[in-house]
């Protein structure tokens, strides 16, 4: 099988799931089955994609041209395939950990929530291979459109409010941002392709201000990677359900945000000329201040999900920060971000909904003495947040360590600071949880629970074992970071 065939039947695999999670909705057990079927060979076929990519094999496939210099279009590079390959990956430990949730919850329109996460899927795959920004831009739709419904997946009062700022911010950027954005770069150079080196180089004139509104346009349209101010639709998105919160956090939606932003800054404008025409430092800035307010404001949140929820928007600017640092390392860091941060947040979330099956809790200043009664749990998120802090041996630990090395190349020390700051406030919101959960005594209690196999109160298998397997996945990727390492290399010019 060539790379083009197995990256379209990755493509589209989920899109013929969902018509068959439709067609089996009446019976649950067959759905659920079909639903892990589906992701293990998605998983399989996009393992085979990255694998040729290794290899230097790229799978290149156009569906059709629009008109001359728009196509829709895809073109596999090492980035596109990592993004795939945790996307897809973590979509098969989400499946697992949703089955548990919605039965423990006995959550109504469940059919429709696996149709809409299966599309979802196939969106946030569509962006990984995407090889132009009008491809780019499509699938970015299609993923807004699909996770309209799982946001407002409750159907109640508060659900419709959140979706509404869900909907409108994200639509409200791309369409009158990001879009603009394509139109005024395809004008300029005749292409949208993603080019390495970038296409701008000769055909924007770099001494003007039209480069720097041009990424800001992209910056901001892109809302999905939550910059600051237009964050707001992540933080109302927590009315869903939690597999919808670890979705939205570590499988496709903001992960599709930066990737844009770090392909954009790689393949349309290029590091070099970032680097060169200093542009991207004014964003670089927004971007330190987005890291350091989003933990601030984390740390005044009671709610739980609230409380993660600033901090991925936090976590996103880590990103979006290497991409504007431009250089080779900052690069790196922000790449390698996407991953360790997408098993370090998923643990974090689902662990949230584990404690809400089992205990109904949902805030922190209610978790007080539960690790006693849940070890095993809050033994994860102890794992997810020391990698979100940036500790080894975890994974989150070598993005900061390259963001570090790449701020230093760039002259840009206060960044350093920046960076410090950040996981010390890192610290303070997200291991004082389970520190308080597992020494903390209950209010009303004299002193707290023992811990033993029989005062143990954990969530249904299948919301327990699924964030033990990310929390593992950050322990082992701190290990195995230097295959991903060398993976990338390509991405800023070197050797894979």
């Amino acid at each position: 099988m060539t790379p083009n065939d197995a990256l379209l039947i990755a493509l589209f695999l989920p899109i013929i799931g969902a018509f068959g999670i439709m067609l089996t909705g009446k019976h649950p057990n067959v759905r659920e089955s079909l639903i892990l079927v589906m992701a293990v060979a998605t998983f399989f076929f996009v393992l085979m994609v990255a694998r040729a990519t290794a290899a230097g094999d790229l799978a290149d496939v156009t569906l059709f041209e629009v008109m001359p210099g728009l196509s829709i279009s895809f073109k596999l590079e090492p980035l596109g395939a990592m993004f795939a390959v945790i996307a897809s990956g973590l979509y098969i430990v989400n499946s697992l950990y949703s089955i548990g949730y919605m039965r423990g919850t006995n959550e109504k329109n469940q059919t429709r929530f696996y149709v809409c996460f299966a599309i979802a899927i196939s969106a946030a795959l569509g962006i990984a291979f995407a090889g132009n920004l009008l491809t780019f831009f499509t699938f970015y739709e299609i993923l807004t459109l699909s996770t309209f419904p799982l946001v407002t997946h409750k159907g109640d009062a508060k659900a419709r409010a959140g979706g509404r700022v869900y909907l409108g911010i994200l639509m409200g950027t791309s369409i009158g941002l990001l879009l603009p954005a394509i139109i005024w770069t395809w004008v300029m150079t005749g292409t949208t392709d993603f080019v390495a080196g970038g296409i701008l180089g000769d055909a924007a004139d770099f001494r003007s201000w039209v480069p720097v509104v041009l990424l800001g346009l992209y910056l901001y349209g892109i809302g999905k990677a939550a910059l600051m101010p237009i964050h707001p639709w992540l933080p109302n998105a927590m009315v869903a359900p939690t597999p919808v919160s670890a979705f939205l956090h570590a499988v496709a939606v903001v992960k599709a945000g930066v990737f844009g932003v770090l392909k954009i800054a790689v393949y349309t404008f290029g590091i070099d000329t970032l680097r060169e025409t200093n542009i991207s430092e004014i964003f670089m800035w927004i971007a330190a201040g987005s890291i350091l307010l989003a933990s601030a404001i984390a740390m005044t949140q009671d709610n739980l999900k609230a409380r993660l929820a600033y901090s991925t928007v936090s976590q996103l600017s880590y990103v979006t920060l290497g991409a504007m640092i431009a250089t080779n390392l900052g690069v790196m860091g922000g790449a390698m971000q996407i991953a360790a941060h997408a098993l370090g947040k998923m643990t974090l979330f689902m662990c949230a909904g584990a404690i809400y099956v089992a205990h109904h809790k949902t805030l922190v200043s209610e978790l007080r003495g539960l690790g006693r009664l849940m070890p095993f749990t809050f033994g994860a998120f102890f794992i997810g947040a020391m990698s979100i802090v940036g500790l080894p041996p975890m994974a989150g630990s070598w993005p900061k360590f390259f963001l570090m090395l790449g701020a230093v190349d760039a002259g840009q020390l206060a960044i350093i600071a920046v960076l410090i700051i950040s996981s010390l406030l890192n610290v303070v919101y997200l291991l004082s949880i389970p520190v308080k959960a597992f020494f903390g005594k209950p209010a009303g209690e004299a002193q707290p629970a023992p811990i033993g196999w029989k005062t143990l109160q954990e969530a249904p298998i299948f919301c327990l074992v699924p964030p033990l397997l990310t929390a593992a996945g950050t322990i082992i990727l701190f290990f195995y970071s230097d295959p991903l390492f060398n993976f990338l290399l390509p991405l800023i010019g070197g050797a894979g």
